[in-house]
């Protein structure tokens, strides 16, 4: 009943408020001050203070959230446990996470073929030869496809 009233006269004066802002030209700060000051009103008539009210010093509400905390204790706990357990070796645990990406890796497969992916050998970069014609190739060929 209290929680009511308190929510009733917030809204009632931020609704005031919002006169008055509105009064002084601000009509967008004025309509934001009422859908806030609204919020309470809304509260109460949806019976949402109430069931706080209610929960709040109810022992049996209490109860179920240490329920809830303790049931959140656990499900961490086994998380983390598994975690450290892991399904094996690292390898198999790679192994595992490749497979049901698609990607299969032979089990007698050497260290450097589980890691990153084949990737192509990086061919080392040719040093350019002084007046080759052929360096400049690609760019001559360009620039008469344009004209130049």
């Amino acid at each position: 009943m209290i929680a009511e009233t308190v929510c009733a006269a917030v809204s009632a004066a931020g609704l005031g408020i919002a006169v008055v802002t509105a009064w002084r030209k601000r009509y967008l700060a004025a309509a934001r001050i009422a859908a806030y000051a609204l919020v309470p009103l809304g509260l109460v008539m949806t019976g949402a203070v109430e069931w706080a009210a209610e929960t709040a010093f109810s022992p049996t509400a209490w109860a179920g959230f240490v329920v809830l905390g303790g049931a959140w204790v656990l499900f961490t706990t086994t998380r983390a446990v598994e975690r450290r357990r892991g399904g094996g070796t690292r390898r198999e645990r790679r192994a595992a996470r490749a497979e049901t990406r698609g990607e299969a890796v032979a089990p007698t497969a050497s260290a450097p073929s589980l890691g990153q992916g084949a990737r192509p050998a990086a061919k080392p970069a040719s040093a350019p030869r002084a007046g080759s014609s052929d360096d400049f190739s690609d760019i001559e060929a360009i620039l008469k496809k344009h004209g130049i």
